[in-house]
């Protein structure tokens, strides 16, 4: 039995990010990013106007108040799109929209709040200064500038960004494709009517989720009898995906006949067993070259183990820096006792209040209580030598999602 560290270390020392594919820009929402960005131009262009307003040179405008306004003769309309034709001198004006680029001469935008129309004139009514209210060629990004970097996540913003340089296809690292395997003779799936000894393959479902929900692709392969030759079989369909995750079949009980399936399709063992609970049962190894990962039966060791391993190793195919959930510390709410010897993932309901984290647990915490994941939006990490937490002590909570911030803005401003 090895440490979760030590298991950690094994799985992703293996794991290599996957080659690059090239998407258009809007598929590629939540991708890794797999070239850098640079701009081919200035954005904006030009200088352009920040307001709707006059463009004028701000030395005409000196002075220039409510009481005495600068009164100026206004010589072209420039609306948005379109290029000035006159220059401006002393004494002159062009009426501007916003985004409309600079007539040459002009130093300063003065918004239309600050003016009267008077004809073919216009009154300013404020003192500018250079500079005002003009958008700069280059303020956003300059020629030349990386703006994007190969290994970032694409988020609206990045997608903004390729649209305003005309980049409508990019290139971004492949998003793996995990087979799911599902393993015993007690299970069925979701459709079919469970006879009183049977249960339904929850896994496969919460699985698939876990896999879409951190950005992989699942494969659903099926359910494995407890049978030689269905697990051939089965692993044997799975080898075309990028990582093989399977549940059941590998506690002490029927680990063997797993393992000699898994040998014989190709298999090389890592580890089986990880000083964890949930999630002790838990084997890693390869068949040609594919990553194989064997989960509990149970369904939250299995969600829990897929969230301490197999979801670090599908982000880091996808090329992400980033792989581990974010750890918080927070206030416990209530005494937890616990066996030395191994690390334990406390189910979580956590909260942030007044500047702080609390967390409670969400009951029953038995792996086969899928309610107790249900009610969870953190798990509380207790080390391998603790055996007493007291209410009021600090614990490290790894936080599965970010409902806390949710409950904080419940009601509508």
């Amino acid at each position: 039995m090895i440490s979760v560290e030590e298991a950690l270390h094994r799985i992703l020392r293996i794991i290599i990010p996957l080659c690059q594919e090239k998407v258009n820009i809007l598929d590629s929402l939540g991708r890794v990013i797999g070239e850098d960005i640079f701009a081919y131009r200035n954005i904006p262009p030009k200088d352009n106007s920040a307001m709707d307003g006059y463009a004028i040179r701000a030395e005409d405008t000196r002075g220039a108040s409510v009481e005495k306004p600068a009164v100026l003769d206004v010589i072209e309309d420039i609306p948005a799109g379109a290029v000035p034709r006159k220059k401006i001198d002393g004494g002159k004006a062009s009426r501007i929209m916003t985004g409309a680029p600079l007539p040459e001469g002009a130093d300063a935008v003065v918004r239309v709040e600050d003016t009267e129309k008077a004809g073919d004139r216009v009154k300013i009514f404020v003192e500018a200064t250079k500079g005002q209210d003009i958008r700069h060629a280059g303020e956003d990004v300059r020629e030349g500038e990386r703006v994007i970097t190969q290994g970032d996540i694409i988020r609206p913003a990045e997608i903004g960004m390729l649209a305003a340089l005309g980049r409508s296809f990019i290139k971004v690292y492949q998003r793996p494709l995990v087979a799911v395997i599902a393993t015993g003779d007690e299970i069925v799936d979701i459709d079919e009517n469970p006879s009183p000894w049977q249960i339904i393959s929850s896994n496969s479902y919460s699985l698939a989720a876990q896999i879409m929900e951190c950005g992989g692709v699942p494969l659903q392969i099926g359910i494995a009898r407890d049978k030689r030759e269905d697990l051939v079989s089965k692993f044997g369909a799975a080898l075309r995906a990028d990582i093989i995750v399977s549940s059941g079949g590998v506690s002490v009980g029927d680990y063997d006949l797993v393992k000699d399936v898994m040998k014989e399709v190709g298999n090389e063992m890592q580890f089986w067993q990880v000083a964890m609970r949930p999630g002790k049962p838990l084997a890693f190894g390869s068949m040609g070259g594919v990553p194989v990962f064997g989960l509990p039966g149970n369904p939250v060791s299995s969600m829990v183990a897929f969230e301490q391993f197999v979801r670090p190793s599908i982000l880091k195919m996808m090329g992400r820096k980033n792989i581990f959930r974010k750890t918080v510390k927070a206030i416990l709410e209530e005494d937890i006792t616990k066996k030395r010897g191994t690390r334990h993932f406390i189910r979580a309901c956590v909260k942030y209040e007044n500047g702080k984290y609390t967390a409670s647990t969400t009951g029953e915490q038995g792996s086969g209580i899928l309610k107790s994941m249900v009610r969870a939006n953190g798990l509380i990490i207790l080390p391998e030598n603790a055996s007493f937490l007291k209410k009021g002590d600090e614990a490290t909570v790894q936080l599965l999602d970010c409902s806390f911030e949710q409950m904080q803005n419940a009601e509508y401003p």
